[in-house]
């Protein structure tokens, strides 16, 4: 069966990519999960962020917007002495900050971020015209830790954009 290049002997990437990569989620709380999880992975491998999603959840109640809005800076001092997640004092209060933000976004995270979905094709790029305008849009708002390389990651991940390549068994 063949994958994407990206894809290394790793099993939990390799059920990631079969899996999840480039699929449809839905909900806020999903969505600000995958755009959280990105924003920790900048400057960082993608499999050191699935090898502690577990710890990721747990630290930040699910990913769940309310829970999340509500964390305060005990509960950032807190975290930087968890090792089940990165810990990364403007990460962790990225988290929180875009929470706060998110549980005020009229329409919801979903929507504000499927509001950027391309038009047309564009493939194997690090950042799109979508992308920088829904990083310059989410940073003007507020949010953190959103940069257009960031959002690009996040719509590949996300399936709006199929990013799979060519003779990967999951195109389309």
């Amino acid at each position: 069966m063949q994958r994407c290049s990206w894809v290394t002997s790793d099993e939990i990437y390799i059920e990631y990519h079969d899996t999840e990569w480039g699929s449809p989620i839905s909900g806020d709380d999903a969505m600000f999960e995958r755009m959280s999880l990105e924003g920790f992975q900048a400057g960082l491998s993608w499999l050191t962020i699935l090898k502690r999603r577990e710890g990721f959840r747990e630290a930040f109640h699910g990913f769940e917007i309310a829970k999340v809005a509500k964390m305060t800076n005990q509960d950032v001092e807190r975290l930087l002495q968890n090792d089940g997640i990165i810990r990364h004092r403007g990460k962790i209060e990225a988290v929180i900050n875009n929470a706060k933000i998110a549980k005020e976004l009229e329409g919801g995270i979903e929507a504000f971020v499927r509001s950027f979905t391309p038009t047309e094709d564009r493939r194997d790029l690090t950042k799109s015209p979508e992308s920088e305008a829904m990083s310059k849009a989410l940073r003007k708002l507020g949010f953190n830790f959103v940069g257009p390389t960031t959002m690009h990651a996040l719509m590949q991940a996300i399936g709006m954009v199929e990013d799979h390549s060519e003779n990967c068994f999951r195109k389309n």
